[in-house]
C-alpha cells in the first residue's frame, strides 16, 4: 500500500515538474517573440509609441485580475509610492522602450543573446552595493559573458572596438540588459506585504503614465503611424501575450520549480528567437551566433554554479 502510494506521489510529482518547465518554457518562447516584433516594426512604428501601446494594451487587459488586490492593497501602494516609481522607471518606461530602440539598427538573435547578459550585471552590482564576493567560478563566468558580447557586438572582429564601426542596436541592448539588471536588483527590496498582482499592475500602470509625456513628444515630431492589421496584431500580442501571459506562466513555473530552474529555462532565448527570425525575418544565422551564445551561456552558468558543498 506505502510503495503504490509512494509512486502514485511520485508520479504527480514528477507530473508536476513536467507542468513547471513547461510553463517556463512557454513564457521564453512568447518573450522571444518581443525581439522579433521590435525588429519586424523598426520601419513603420516609433519605439516609444511601440511601447506606449504595448503597455495600454497591457494594463487595459490586466486590470480586471489586479482590481481585488487594488483595492485591498491601495493603503501599501501609497506608503511605497517612491520604490514603486523607481522601479517602474527602470523596468517599464525605460527597458522595453530601449529594446525598441535597438531593434532599429541589430537583428533579433543579437538583442536575444544580448539580453540574457543581465545576470552577470546583477553579479557586478551586487559586488558593488551589497558586497557579494565575487568566486572564481563568477569571475571565470564573467569574462566568458565578455568575450562573448564582444565577439557579437563586433561580428567577430574586436578590432572594431577602437574604431565603434559595430551596431548601435547592440550597444542599446547592452545598456537594456544593465538597466534590467538595476530592476532585478531592487526587486529585492519588494514590500513583503505587498501581493505580486498589485506590484506587477502598479508598475505597468506607473510606467506607462511616465511614458506618456515623451509619447506626446513624439507625437508632436513623429509622423503619424500607418495603422494596419499587422501593427494592430502586433501591439496586441505584446500586451496581452509578452506582458500577462507570459508573466503568469513565469510566476507558474517559478512556484513549481524554483527561480534557479527557471531561469535556466530562460536562457534557451536565444534559440527561439533565432529560430523565429529564421523563419519570419528570413535573418541569417551564423557561426559566430553559436560561439557567441556558447561563451555567454556557459559563462553565465558558470558564474551561477555553486558546489554541493556550498549549497
Amino acid at each position: 500500500m506505502q510503495k503504490e502510494t509512494r509512486k502514485r506521489t511520485t508520479k504527480l510529482q514528477n507530473r508536476q515538474l513536467f507542468l513547471g518547465y513547461l510553463f517556463a518554457l512557454g513564457a521564453t518562447a512568447i518573450w522571444s517573440g518581443n525581439f522579433i516584433i521590435a525588429r519586424s516594426l523598426h520601419e513603420s512604428i516609433s519605439p516609444i509609441t511601440l511601447a506606449f501601446w504595448r503597455w495600454i494594451v497591457a494594463v487595459s487587459v490586466f486590470l480586471p485580475f489586479a482590481l481585488k488586490p487594488l483595492m485591498s492593497e491601495w493603503s501599501i501602494l501609497r506608503e511605497n509610492l517612491s520604490y514603486l516609481s523607481i522601479v517602474s522607471v527602470l523596468g517599464i518606461t525605460i527597458f522595453n522602450t530601449l529594446i525598441y530602440f535597438a531593434g532599429h539598427t541589430t537583428s533579433a538573435l543579437n538583442l536575444s543573446l544580448i539580453s540574457i547578459t543581465f545576470p552577470v550585471f546583477i553579479m557586478v552590482l551586487a559586488r558593488f552595493f551589497f558586497h557579494e564576493a565575487i568566486t572564481a567560478s563568477k569571475g571565470i563566468g564573467i569574462v566568458l559573458v565578455i568575450i562573448g558580447i564582444v565577439l557579437l557586438v563586433t561580428k567577430g572582429a574586436p578590432s572594431k572596438l577602437f574604431d565603434l564601426s559595430f551596431a548601435l542596436g547592440d550597444l542599446w541592448m547592452l545598456l537594456a540588459a544593465f538597466i534590467f539588471a538595476v530592476y532585478s536588483i531592487l526587486l529585492k527590496r519588494k514590500p513583503k506585504n505587498l501581493s505580486i498582482w498589485a506590484f506587477q499592475f502598479s508598475t505597468f500602470a506607473l510606467g506607462l503614465i511616465f511614458l506618456f509625456p515623451f509619447y506626446l513628444l513624439e507625437c508632436a515630431t513623429v509622423p503619424p503611424i500607418e495603422v494596419d492589421t499587422k501593427t494592430i496584431g502586433s501591439i496586441l500580442y505584446l500586451g496581452v501575450f509578452a506582458s500577462l501571459s507570459a508573466f503568469v506562466l513565469w510566476n507558474k513555473a517559478i512556484m513549481i520549480v524554483g527561480p534557479s530552474k527557471a531561469g535556466m529555462i530562460y536562457y534557451t532565448l536565444p534559440l527561439f528567437s533565432g529560430l523565429l527570425a529564421y523563419l519570419f525575418l528570413h535573418e541569417a544565422i551564423f557561426m559566430l551566433h553559436f560561439y557567441s551564445a556558447l561563451l555567454i551561456i556557459s559563462g553565465i552558468l558558470i558564474a551561477n554554479y555553486r558546489s554541493r558543498k556550498v549549497r
